[in-house]
Protein backbone atom coordinates (compact mmCIF):
# COMPACT_ATOMS: atom_id res chain seq x y z
CA UNK A 1 0.00 0.00 0.00
CA UNK A 2 1.22 3.70 -1.01
CA UNK A 3 2.21 6.09 1.58
CA UNK A 4 -0.97 8.04 2.25
CA UNK A 5 1.19 11.38 1.94
CA UNK A 6 1.54 9.92 -1.73
CA UNK A 7 -1.73 9.13 -2.89
CA UNK A 8 -2.96 12.86 -1.27
CA UNK A 9 -0.20 14.21 -3.37
CA UNK A 10 -1.90 12.81 -6.44
CA UNK A 11 -3.12 15.43 -9.14
CA UNK A 12 -7.37 15.18 -9.33
CA UNK A 13 -8.63 14.69 -12.85
CA UNK A 14 -12.41 15.27 -13.02
CA UNK A 15 -13.66 12.94 -16.37
CA UNK A 16 -16.56 13.41 -18.03
CA UNK A 17 -17.69 11.10 -20.23
CA UNK A 18 -21.09 9.18 -20.59
CA UNK A 19 -19.95 6.28 -22.31
CA UNK A 20 -19.66 4.11 -19.48
CA UNK A 21 -17.05 1.62 -20.74
CA UNK A 22 -14.95 4.40 -22.40
CA UNK A 23 -15.14 5.97 -18.91
CA UNK A 24 -14.23 2.78 -17.15
CA UNK A 25 -10.89 2.47 -19.89
CA UNK A 26 -10.09 5.99 -19.45
CA UNK A 27 -10.43 5.76 -15.07
CA UNK A 28 -8.04 2.89 -15.77
CA UNK A 29 -5.20 4.67 -18.02
CA UNK A 30 -5.34 7.98 -15.24
CA UNK A 31 -5.01 5.78 -12.42
CA UNK A 32 -2.38 3.37 -13.58
CA UNK A 33 -0.88 7.04 -14.30
CA UNK A 34 -0.72 8.16 -10.49
CA UNK A 35 -4.25 10.16 -11.21
CA UNK A 36 -6.91 10.14 -8.81
CA UNK A 37 -10.06 10.53 -10.88
CA UNK A 38 -13.32 11.59 -10.29
CA UNK A 39 -16.27 10.74 -12.29
CA UNK A 40 -19.11 12.70 -13.85
CA UNK A 41 -21.68 10.90 -16.96
CA UNK A 42 -22.68 14.79 -18.13
CA UNK A 43 -21.89 18.40 -17.77
CA UNK A 44 -24.53 18.92 -14.79
CA UNK A 45 -23.14 16.20 -12.82
CA UNK A 46 -19.61 18.13 -13.63
CA UNK A 47 -20.03 21.28 -12.40
CA UNK A 48 -21.79 19.93 -9.19
CA UNK A 49 -18.64 18.27 -8.29
CA UNK A 50 -16.87 21.22 -9.24
CA UNK A 51 -18.83 23.11 -6.96
CA UNK A 52 -18.01 20.52 -4.62
CA UNK A 53 -14.16 19.64 -5.26
CA UNK A 54 -12.01 22.44 -4.90
CA UNK A 55 -8.85 20.13 -5.27
CA UNK A 56 -9.93 19.35 -8.85
CA UNK A 57 -7.01 20.11 -10.56
CA UNK A 58 -7.99 19.32 -14.55
CA UNK A 59 -11.09 18.10 -16.54
CA UNK A 60 -11.06 16.13 -19.17
CA UNK A 61 -14.19 15.94 -21.37
CA UNK A 62 -15.38 14.37 -24.25
CA UNK A 63 -17.61 17.08 -27.11
CA UNK A 64 -20.50 14.87 -27.17
CA UNK A 65 -22.40 14.58 -24.34
CA UNK A 66 -26.28 14.57 -23.31
CA UNK A 67 -27.74 17.69 -21.74
CA UNK A 68 -28.06 20.76 -23.06
CA UNK A 69 -24.77 21.67 -23.76
CA UNK A 70 -21.31 20.16 -25.38
CA UNK A 71 -18.15 20.00 -24.28
CA UNK A 72 -17.18 23.09 -26.08
CA UNK A 73 -19.54 25.15 -24.14
CA UNK A 74 -18.58 22.94 -21.05
CA UNK A 75 -14.60 23.97 -21.71
CA UNK A 76 -15.80 27.75 -22.12
CA UNK A 77 -17.94 27.67 -18.72
CA UNK A 78 -15.40 25.94 -16.81
CA UNK A 79 -12.54 28.39 -17.69
CA UNK A 80 -14.45 31.67 -16.57
CA UNK A 81 -15.88 30.09 -13.41
CA UNK A 82 -12.26 28.28 -12.62
CA UNK A 83 -9.75 29.47 -13.95
CA UNK A 84 -7.14 27.84 -12.45
CA UNK A 85 -8.78 24.23 -13.14
CA UNK A 86 -6.92 22.79 -16.52
CA UNK A 87 -9.09 21.63 -19.43
CA UNK A 88 -8.65 18.87 -22.13
CA UNK A 89 -11.22 18.07 -24.30
CA UNK A 90 -11.30 14.85 -26.87
CA UNK A 91 -13.20 14.20 -29.53
CA UNK A 92 -13.63 10.80 -32.17
CA UNK A 93 -16.35 12.93 -34.29
CA UNK A 94 -15.91 17.05 -34.20
CA UNK A 95 -12.80 19.01 -34.22
CA UNK A 96 -12.93 22.22 -33.06
CA UNK A 97 -12.99 25.13 -35.15
CA UNK A 98 -11.44 29.00 -34.42
CA UNK A 99 -13.64 30.20 -31.22
CA UNK A 100 -14.77 26.76 -30.23
CA UNK A 101 -12.23 26.37 -27.37
CA UNK A 102 -11.56 28.67 -24.99
CA UNK A 103 -7.20 30.22 -24.30
CA UNK A 104 -5.35 27.85 -22.63
CA UNK A 105 -7.95 24.35 -23.10
CA UNK A 106 -6.17 21.75 -25.23
CA UNK A 107 -7.74 19.33 -27.54
CA UNK A 108 -7.12 15.91 -28.50
CA UNK A 109 -8.38 13.50 -31.53
CA UNK A 110 -9.63 10.38 -31.25
CA UNK A 111 -8.63 7.89 -31.18
CA UNK A 112 -5.73 8.33 -28.22
CA UNK A 113 -2.90 6.40 -27.20
CA UNK A 114 -2.86 6.41 -23.00
CA UNK A 115 0.75 7.63 -23.34
CA UNK A 116 -0.57 10.94 -25.35
CA UNK A 117 -3.77 11.27 -23.22
CA UNK A 118 -1.55 11.36 -19.89
CA UNK A 119 0.91 13.76 -21.21
CA UNK A 120 -2.15 15.73 -22.68
CA UNK A 121 -3.67 16.35 -19.17
CA UNK A 122 -0.09 16.81 -17.70
CA UNK A 123 0.26 19.72 -19.92
CA UNK A 124 -3.01 21.11 -19.70
CA UNK A 125 -2.99 21.46 -15.53
CA UNK A 126 -1.72 24.78 -14.50
CA UNK A 127 1.71 25.01 -13.70
CA UNK A 128 1.22 25.75 -9.85
CA UNK A 129 -0.44 22.49 -9.84
CA UNK A 130 2.70 20.44 -11.36
CA UNK A 131 5.03 22.20 -8.81
CA UNK A 132 2.75 21.50 -5.97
Amino acid sequence: MKPRREILNRPVVLLVEDELLVRLTQVEILRDAEFWVVEAQDADEAFDLLKKRPDINVVLTDVNMPGSIDGFEFARLVRQAWPDVGVLVISGKVAPKPGDLPEGTHFLQKPIRSEALVKALKEAMVPRTLEA
